[in-house]
């Protein structure tokens, strides 16, 4: 049942990942810029294991969302392949069919 629940996604599935756990992966290729998915889940204020913290210029402040789709399984790359626009996925670069889809966390800019 929960794995009919994440396999709406035209471009992107769920499956075990090497990086972590399970990973969402390209269905087919997929290319630069191209849209991937959106985030999806209520406003949150805390921290949890599917929170996407994304930063809002117009009130200059940090918002969580507490991810109820598959874009929950997407695992942090030092050298990722997909970015944010708000809370939509696009590719930053080609991605092969079956490669795993990617982002950077910004833990380095915490640092």
């Amino acid at each position: 049942m929960n794995k009919k629940r994440y396999d709406d996604n035209p471009r992107a599935y769920v499956s075990d990942s090497s990086i972590h756990g399970r990973g969402l992966f390209a269905r087919h290729d997929i290319e630069r810029d191209e849209y991937i998915g959106t985030y999806e889940g209520p406003a949150t204020d805390e921290d949890g294991m599917h929170v996407l913290w994304l930063w809002n210029e117009e009130i200059e402040n940090w918002e969580g969302i507490d991810g109820n789709n598959e874009m929950r399984f997407l695992n942090h790359s030092s050298e990722p392949n997909a970015d944010w626009w708000g809370n939509d996925l696009y590719a930053t670069r080609d991605i092969a069919a079956d490669e795993e889809i990617t982002f950077d966390y910004g833990w380095d800019e915490e640092e």
